[in-house]
């Protein structure tokens, strides 16, 4: 478990869906379902999959991998989980779904590892001008590949939204 996640900066991107709450918790709860929705994606299979006892691994058209691991999963309405390498660092991520207005949102919010560990005074520079931006635009581009799923019933081409300096 993650020491206090939250201690850390945030980023987060929110999105309109353009699809029905059924289907979109449908497809983010889909076992390997960001080889269908995610455009930096190369692999995506399951350890377990078990709501919040859930656990998989993300290898990026890069190469590189990641385990994610399921710590709360309530029901039509979103999961937080942990992402990181087998035994390195791990970064917080929230995934909420939201109603206003009739429609539907899909939120991600990371709390990163990066300068966890440093007084956030210090950490505020590297993070608005280097973390930010790049994780912002990648936020950007898996829920965007979510609504584009939702609405072609296509697998998201590769790198559909530009390529990502992290993970290309």
């Amino acid at each position: 478990m993650i020491d206090n996640p939250k201690k850390s900066w945030s980023v987060g991107y929110k999105m309109k869906i353009d699809s029905n709450l059924d289907d979109l918790w449908n497809i983010i709860t889909k076992p390997g379902h960001l080889e269908l929705v995610h455009p930096f994606c190369k692999e995506n299979y399951p350890i377990i999959w078990d709501s919040e006892k859930s656990k998989d691994v993300l290898i990026y058209s890069n190469g590189i991998k990641l385990i994610r691991e399921f710590k709360t999963w309530k029901e039509k309405e979103g999961y937080t989980l942990e992402i990181g390498t087998k035994n390195g660092r791990r970064s917080l991520v929230e995934w909420k779904i939201s109603h206003e207005n009739q429609n539907i949102y899909l939120s991600i919010k990371v709390y990163s590892f990066f300068m966890r560990d440093r007084n956030l005074m210090v950490s505020f520079l590297p993070h608005f001008i280097f973390i930010y931006p790049n994780l912002r635009r990648y936020l950007k581009s898996v829920i965007g590949g979510i609504n584009y799923y939702l609405q072609n019933k296509k697998r998201v081409p590769r790198n559909f939204f530009g390529r990502h300096r992290w993970f290309s």
